[in-house]
Protein backbone atom coordinates (compact mmCIF):
# COMPACT_ATOMS: atom_id res chain seq x y z
CA UNK A 1 0.00 0.00 0.00
CA UNK A 2 1.12 3.17 -0.61
CA UNK A 3 -0.30 6.32 1.35
CA UNK A 4 -0.20 9.54 0.69
CA UNK A 5 -0.17 12.90 3.06
CA UNK A 6 -0.11 16.50 2.22
CA UNK A 7 2.13 18.61 3.57
CA UNK A 8 0.15 20.34 6.66
CA UNK A 9 2.67 23.80 6.22
CA UNK A 10 5.67 24.74 4.34
CA UNK A 11 7.70 27.50 3.53
CA UNK A 12 11.57 28.83 2.16
CA UNK A 13 13.85 30.26 4.18
CA UNK A 14 16.11 33.01 2.22
CA UNK A 15 19.60 34.12 3.62
CA UNK A 16 19.38 37.06 1.75
CA UNK A 17 16.58 38.63 2.76
CA UNK A 18 17.08 37.40 6.88
CA UNK A 19 13.57 38.65 7.68
CA UNK A 20 11.28 37.77 4.91
CA UNK A 21 8.78 35.09 5.16
CA UNK A 22 7.38 33.34 2.15
CA UNK A 23 4.68 31.22 3.47
CA UNK A 24 2.27 31.79 1.27
CA UNK A 25 4.54 30.84 -2.29
CA UNK A 26 3.77 28.62 -4.78
CA UNK A 27 7.56 27.45 -4.79
CA UNK A 28 9.72 26.13 -2.45
CA UNK A 29 13.46 26.75 -3.38
CA UNK A 30 16.92 25.67 -2.54
CA UNK A 31 18.99 28.42 -4.21
CA UNK A 32 22.59 29.66 -4.07
CA UNK A 33 23.67 33.12 -5.26
CA UNK A 34 26.95 33.60 -5.39
CA UNK A 35 28.46 36.79 -6.09
CA UNK A 36 30.77 37.44 -9.51
CA UNK A 37 33.84 38.17 -6.82
CA UNK A 38 32.74 34.80 -5.01
CA UNK A 39 32.82 36.84 -1.86
CA UNK A 40 29.08 36.97 -0.92
CA UNK A 41 27.17 33.65 -0.65
CA UNK A 42 23.61 33.40 -0.04
CA UNK A 43 21.15 30.30 0.16
CA UNK A 44 17.81 29.05 0.74
CA UNK A 45 16.51 26.17 2.34
CA UNK A 46 12.72 24.50 2.73
CA UNK A 47 11.07 24.04 6.02
CA UNK A 48 8.09 21.55 5.35
CA UNK A 49 5.86 19.65 7.94
CA UNK A 50 3.09 16.51 7.92
CA UNK A 51 0.62 15.58 10.41
CA UNK A 52 1.45 11.70 11.81
CA UNK A 53 -1.73 11.08 14.01
CA UNK A 54 -3.41 9.32 11.64
CA UNK A 55 -0.24 7.53 10.63
CA UNK A 56 0.74 6.78 14.15
CA UNK A 57 -2.51 5.69 14.93
CA UNK A 58 -3.10 3.38 11.95
CA UNK A 59 0.28 1.46 13.50
CA UNK A 60 -0.44 1.14 16.61
CA UNK A 61 -3.85 -0.43 15.86
CA UNK A 62 -1.77 -2.67 13.00
CA UNK A 63 -3.60 -1.19 10.10
CA UNK A 64 -0.23 -0.25 8.90
CA UNK A 65 3.13 -2.71 9.59
CA UNK A 66 6.47 -1.92 9.13
CA UNK A 67 5.91 0.91 6.80
CA UNK A 68 8.69 3.07 4.98
CA UNK A 69 8.49 6.74 4.34
CA UNK A 70 9.51 8.96 1.23
CA UNK A 71 9.37 12.85 1.67
CA UNK A 72 7.96 14.00 -2.39
CA UNK A 73 8.61 17.47 -3.35
CA UNK A 74 8.03 17.92 -7.44
CA UNK A 75 9.95 19.78 -9.70
CA UNK A 76 8.89 23.41 -10.60
CA UNK A 77 11.26 24.11 -13.56
CA UNK A 78 14.97 23.72 -11.28
CA UNK A 79 17.47 25.97 -13.38
CA UNK A 80 21.44 25.51 -14.23
CA UNK A 81 21.84 22.19 -11.89
CA UNK A 82 25.28 21.30 -12.53
CA UNK A 83 25.99 17.41 -13.27
CA UNK A 84 25.35 16.09 -9.92
CA UNK A 85 24.35 17.42 -6.20
CA UNK A 86 22.83 15.58 -3.28
CA UNK A 87 20.03 17.03 -1.33
CA UNK A 88 19.74 16.43 2.65
CA UNK A 89 16.32 16.21 5.15
CA UNK A 90 16.93 16.93 8.64
CA UNK A 91 14.34 16.79 11.32
CA UNK A 92 13.46 20.65 12.47
CA UNK A 93 14.89 21.47 16.27
CA UNK A 94 11.44 23.49 17.24
CA UNK A 95 7.92 25.48 16.29
CA UNK A 96 8.15 27.17 13.40
CA UNK A 97 4.80 29.74 12.08
CA UNK A 98 4.33 29.17 8.16
CA UNK A 99 3.39 32.78 7.96
CA UNK A 100 1.52 34.44 4.75
CA UNK A 101 4.12 36.01 2.83
CA UNK A 102 5.35 35.57 -0.43
CA UNK A 103 8.70 36.13 -1.50
CA UNK A 104 8.08 39.62 -4.08
CA UNK A 105 6.24 41.41 -1.60
CA UNK A 106 7.43 44.93 -1.60
CA UNK A 107 7.49 45.85 1.44
CA UNK A 108 8.66 42.23 2.67
CA UNK A 109 6.64 40.37 4.36
CA UNK A 110 7.66 39.76 8.15
CA UNK A 111 4.76 37.64 10.08
CA UNK A 112 5.77 34.01 10.05
CA UNK A 113 9.32 32.61 10.14
CA UNK A 114 11.99 33.94 8.07
CA UNK A 115 16.03 32.88 8.21
CA UNK A 116 16.76 35.06 10.84
CA UNK A 117 13.01 34.27 13.05
CA UNK A 118 10.60 31.84 14.41
CA UNK A 119 7.60 34.31 15.15
CA UNK A 120 8.74 36.46 12.21
CA UNK A 121 8.33 39.68 14.34
CA UNK A 122 11.10 42.02 14.25
CA UNK A 123 13.39 41.68 17.14
CA UNK A 124 11.66 38.37 18.08
CA UNK A 125 12.35 34.94 18.99
CA UNK A 126 15.73 34.28 17.03
CA UNK A 127 15.92 30.06 15.80
CA UNK A 128 17.15 28.39 19.53
CA UNK A 129 20.66 27.45 19.11
CA UNK A 130 21.54 29.39 16.51
CA UNK A 131 21.34 33.14 17.68
CA UNK A 132 24.69 33.69 15.41
CA UNK A 133 23.60 33.11 12.14
CA UNK A 134 20.21 31.94 12.06
CA UNK A 135 18.70 29.84 8.84
CA UNK A 136 16.66 27.48 11.03
CA UNK A 137 17.73 24.84 13.31
CA UNK A 138 18.19 21.43 12.92
CA UNK A 139 19.37 17.81 14.11
CA UNK A 140 22.06 17.10 12.11
CA UNK A 141 22.54 13.38 13.62
CA UNK A 142 19.75 12.05 12.10
CA UNK A 143 19.58 12.56 8.07
CA UNK A 144 18.38 11.41 4.40
CA UNK A 145 19.96 12.22 1.30
CA UNK A 146 19.00 12.22 -2.47
CA UNK A 147 21.48 12.48 -5.69
CA UNK A 148 20.55 15.04 -8.44
CA UNK A 149 21.68 14.94 -11.91
CA UNK A 150 21.74 18.00 -13.93
CA UNK A 151 18.09 16.82 -15.28
CA UNK A 152 15.32 18.31 -13.44
CA UNK A 153 13.16 15.87 -11.77
CA UNK A 154 10.94 15.30 -8.80
CA UNK A 155 12.38 14.17 -5.58
CA UNK A 156 11.90 10.93 -3.37
CA UNK A 157 13.69 11.02 -0.50
CA UNK A 158 13.75 8.18 1.73
CA UNK A 159 12.94 9.75 5.08
CA UNK A 160 11.82 6.64 6.98
CA UNK A 161 14.51 7.31 10.18
CA UNK A 162 13.54 10.48 10.26
CA UNK A 163 9.72 9.58 10.80
CA UNK A 164 10.45 6.51 12.94
CA UNK A 165 12.17 8.95 15.45
CA UNK A 166 9.32 11.06 15.54
CA UNK A 167 6.85 8.47 15.74
CA UNK A 168 8.49 6.58 18.80
CA UNK A 169 8.63 10.04 20.65
CA UNK A 170 12.66 10.15 20.77
CA UNK A 171 12.70 13.45 18.84
CA UNK A 172 9.30 15.96 18.38
CA UNK A 173 8.00 16.22 15.14
CA UNK A 174 8.33 19.77 13.41
CA UNK A 175 8.68 18.60 10.14
CA UNK A 176 12.07 18.61 7.86
CA UNK A 177 14.27 21.37 7.10
CA UNK A 178 16.12 20.63 3.28
CA UNK A 179 18.64 22.05 2.24
CA UNK A 180 22.32 21.23 0.92
CA UNK A 181 25.03 19.98 2.87
CA UNK A 182 26.74 22.71 4.96
CA UNK A 183 27.29 23.90 8.70
CA UNK A 184 25.22 26.85 10.09
CA UNK A 185 26.03 30.44 8.42
CA UNK A 186 27.63 28.48 5.94
CA UNK A 187 31.56 29.21 7.33
CA UNK A 188 32.53 25.44 6.28
CA UNK A 189 34.05 26.08 2.66
CA UNK A 190 34.45 22.27 2.12
CA UNK A 191 30.35 21.84 2.32
CA UNK A 192 28.01 22.59 -0.74
CA UNK A 193 27.04 25.59 0.96
CA UNK A 194 29.63 27.32 2.16
CA UNK A 195 32.41 27.29 -0.63
CA UNK A 196 31.56 29.13 -3.83
CA UNK A 197 30.63 26.83 -6.42
CA UNK A 198 27.53 27.58 -8.26
CA UNK A 199 25.08 24.64 -8.11
CA UNK A 200 21.91 25.82 -9.78
CA UNK A 201 18.77 26.93 -8.01
CA UNK A 202 15.97 23.93 -7.18
CA UNK A 203 12.43 25.12 -7.24
CA UNK A 204 9.46 22.75 -6.10
CA UNK A 205 5.76 23.20 -5.98
CA UNK A 206 4.87 23.83 -2.63
CA UNK A 207 0.93 23.30 -0.40
CA UNK A 208 0.08 26.59 -1.68
CA UNK A 209 -0.06 25.45 -5.91
CA UNK A 210 -2.85 25.77 -7.76
CA UNK A 211 -1.55 22.38 -9.65
CA UNK A 212 -1.44 18.79 -8.54
CA UNK A 213 1.67 18.93 -7.30
CA UNK A 214 2.32 19.50 -3.14
CA UNK A 215 4.10 18.15 -1.51
CA UNK A 216 3.76 14.73 0.38
CA UNK A 217 5.29 11.96 3.01
CA UNK A 218 4.61 9.05 1.17
CA UNK A 219 3.87 5.85 3.65
CA UNK A 220 4.80 2.38 1.95
CA UNK A 221 3.94 -0.92 3.59
CA UNK A 222 3.09 -4.60 2.50
CA UNK A 223 -0.43 -5.34 2.90
CA UNK A 224 -0.93 -8.04 0.74
CA UNK A 225 -2.53 -11.59 1.95
CA UNK A 226 -2.74 -14.51 0.30
CA UNK A 227 -5.43 -16.98 0.84
CA UNK A 228 -6.69 -18.68 -2.23
CA UNK A 229 -9.23 -21.15 -1.15
CA UNK A 230 -9.55 -24.04 -3.05
CA UNK A 231 -8.73 -21.73 -6.40
CA UNK A 232 -6.42 -23.08 -8.66
CA UNK A 233 -3.20 -21.16 -10.07
CA UNK A 234 -2.96 -20.08 -13.42
CA UNK A 235 -0.19 -22.67 -15.06
CA UNK A 236 3.02 -21.36 -16.62
CA UNK A 237 1.26 -22.34 -20.34
CA UNK A 238 -2.16 -20.24 -18.98
CA UNK A 239 0.39 -16.81 -18.28
CA UNK A 240 2.40 -16.89 -21.14
CA UNK A 241 -0.88 -16.22 -23.38
CA UNK A 242 -3.44 -14.51 -20.78
CA UNK A 243 -5.72 -11.20 -20.47
CA UNK A 244 -6.53 -9.40 -17.29
CA UNK A 245 -9.97 -7.60 -16.56
CA UNK A 246 -11.16 -5.81 -13.95
CA UNK A 247 -14.21 -6.85 -12.07
CA UNK A 248 -16.99 -3.87 -10.83
CA UNK A 249 -14.27 -1.70 -11.71
CA UNK A 250 -16.55 1.68 -11.37
CA UNK A 251 -16.00 4.80 -13.37
CA UNK A 252 -15.55 7.22 -10.10
CA UNK A 253 -14.87 6.69 -6.14
CA UNK A 254 -15.14 9.37 -3.36
CA UNK A 255 -11.91 10.61 -2.10
CA UNK A 256 -12.13 9.37 1.38
CA UNK A 257 -12.82 6.17 0.05
CA UNK A 258 -11.03 2.42 1.27
CA UNK A 259 -11.91 0.41 -1.73
CA UNK A 260 -11.22 -3.64 -2.78
CA UNK A 261 -10.41 -3.51 -6.26
CA UNK A 262 -10.91 -7.24 -7.82
CA UNK A 263 -9.21 -8.53 -10.73
CA UNK A 264 -9.15 -11.73 -13.05
CA UNK A 265 -6.36 -13.04 -14.81
CA UNK A 266 -7.42 -15.58 -17.61
CA UNK A 267 -6.08 -17.66 -20.67
CA UNK A 268 -6.76 -16.04 -24.03
CA UNK A 269 -7.97 -18.98 -25.31
CA UNK A 270 -9.12 -21.39 -22.97
CA UNK A 271 -9.41 -25.30 -23.57
CA UNK A 272 -12.44 -27.05 -23.94
CA UNK A 273 -13.29 -29.24 -20.82
CA UNK A 274 -16.96 -31.28 -20.33
CA UNK A 275 -17.71 -29.17 -17.36
CA UNK A 276 -20.77 -27.94 -15.95
CA UNK A 277 -19.12 -24.73 -15.54
CA UNK A 278 -17.63 -22.87 -18.88
CA UNK A 279 -13.58 -22.58 -18.58
CA UNK A 280 -13.84 -19.24 -19.19
CA UNK A 281 -16.14 -18.51 -16.11
CA UNK A 282 -13.18 -20.30 -14.15
CA UNK A 283 -11.38 -18.21 -11.77
CA UNK A 284 -7.64 -19.06 -11.44
CA UNK A 285 -5.20 -17.28 -9.46
CA UNK A 286 -2.33 -14.82 -10.86
CA UNK A 287 0.91 -15.99 -8.83
CA UNK A 288 1.89 -15.13 -5.29
CA UNK A 289 4.48 -12.58 -4.73
CA UNK A 290 5.05 -11.77 -7.67
CA UNK A 291 1.77 -9.97 -9.69
CA UNK A 292 1.79 -6.19 -8.84
CA UNK A 293 -0.20 -3.24 -9.66
CA UNK A 294 0.63 0.32 -10.67
CA UNK A 295 -1.09 3.64 -10.74
CA UNK A 296 -0.64 6.49 -13.41
CA UNK A 297 -2.10 10.16 -13.63
CA UNK A 298 -4.52 9.56 -16.51
CA UNK A 299 -3.53 12.83 -17.74
CA UNK A 300 -0.16 13.52 -17.15
CA UNK A 301 1.21 9.42 -16.97
CA UNK A 302 3.07 10.01 -14.02
CA UNK A 303 3.13 6.93 -11.76
CA UNK A 304 1.68 7.77 -8.28
CA UNK A 305 2.23 4.25 -7.01
CA UNK A 306 5.13 1.86 -8.65
CA UNK A 307 6.15 -1.74 -8.90
CA UNK A 308 7.03 -2.62 -6.00
CA UNK A 309 6.98 -4.05 -2.55
CA UNK A 310 4.06 -2.23 -1.63
CA UNK A 311 1.84 -3.04 -4.59
CA UNK A 312 1.36 -6.91 -4.22
CA UNK A 313 -1.66 -8.37 -5.26
CA UNK A 314 -3.31 -10.37 -2.56
CA UNK A 315 -5.99 -13.66 -3.09
CA UNK A 316 -8.56 -14.79 -1.06
CA UNK A 317 -11.05 -17.30 -1.74
CA UNK A 318 -13.22 -15.05 -4.20
CA UNK A 319 -10.01 -14.28 -6.45
CA UNK A 320 -7.37 -12.06 -7.08
CA UNK A 321 -7.77 -8.09 -5.21
CA UNK A 322 -5.83 -5.21 -4.04
CA UNK A 323 -7.27 -2.34 -1.76
CA UNK A 324 -6.93 1.39 -2.00
CA UNK A 325 -7.07 4.28 0.68
CA UNK A 326 -8.31 7.12 -1.95
CA UNK A 327 -7.77 10.24 0.97
CA UNK A 328 -4.06 10.41 -0.61
CA UNK A 329 -4.94 10.86 -3.82
CA UNK A 330 -6.13 14.16 -5.49
CA UNK A 331 -9.86 14.54 -6.13
CA UNK A 332 -11.46 15.34 -9.60
CA UNK A 333 -8.57 13.42 -11.38
CA UNK A 334 -8.40 10.44 -13.44
CA UNK A 335 -6.24 7.75 -12.56
CA UNK A 336 -4.93 4.57 -14.50
CA UNK A 337 -4.49 1.13 -13.18
CA UNK A 338 -1.65 -1.09 -14.69
CA UNK A 339 -0.25 -5.00 -13.95
CA UNK A 340 2.56 -6.73 -13.94
CA UNK A 341 3.00 -10.49 -13.53
CA UNK A 342 5.93 -12.60 -13.25
CA UNK A 343 6.11 -16.14 -13.20
CA UNK A 344 8.76 -19.24 -13.91
CA UNK A 345 12.36 -18.53 -13.18
CA UNK A 346 15.94 -18.77 -14.99
CA UNK A 347 15.18 -19.02 -18.76
CA UNK A 348 11.82 -19.91 -18.28
CA UNK A 349 10.71 -16.70 -16.35
CA UNK A 350 7.99 -14.69 -17.89
CA UNK A 351 7.43 -11.13 -16.92
CA UNK A 352 4.19 -9.41 -18.46
CA UNK A 353 2.97 -5.81 -18.30
CA UNK A 354 -0.60 -5.23 -18.64
CA UNK A 355 -2.07 -1.74 -20.01
CA UNK A 356 -5.73 -2.41 -20.42
CA UNK A 357 -6.96 1.28 -19.88
CA UNK A 358 -9.06 0.46 -16.81
CA UNK A 359 -9.46 3.95 -15.73
CA UNK A 360 -10.89 5.61 -12.68
CA UNK A 361 -12.16 8.78 -11.15
CA UNK A 362 -11.75 10.56 -7.34
CA UNK A 363 -14.56 12.60 -6.88
CA UNK A 364 -14.68 15.09 -3.95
Amino acid sequence: MHYFTFAEKDTTLYQASASLNAGMDEILEIKKEVSDSGDSVNVSRILVKFDLNYISASIVNSTITNPSFYLNLYDARSQNLITSQSLYAYPVSGSWIMGDGNAYDNPVTTEGCSWQYVDGEIGGTIWPGNVSSSGGNWKQEISASYAITHKTSDIRINVTDIVRSWLSGSVSNEGFMVKRNGTRGNTDTNTDEGNTTRFGNLAFFSSDTHTKYPPTLETVWNDSTWSEGSLSPLTQANIEDMTIYMKGLRPEYKEKSKVKFRLVGKERFPEKTFSTTPSNLTVKTLPSGSSYYSIKDAETADVIVPFGTGSFISCDSTGNFFNLWLDGYQAERYYTLEFRVKSGSGSDEIDQYFDEGFTFKVSQ
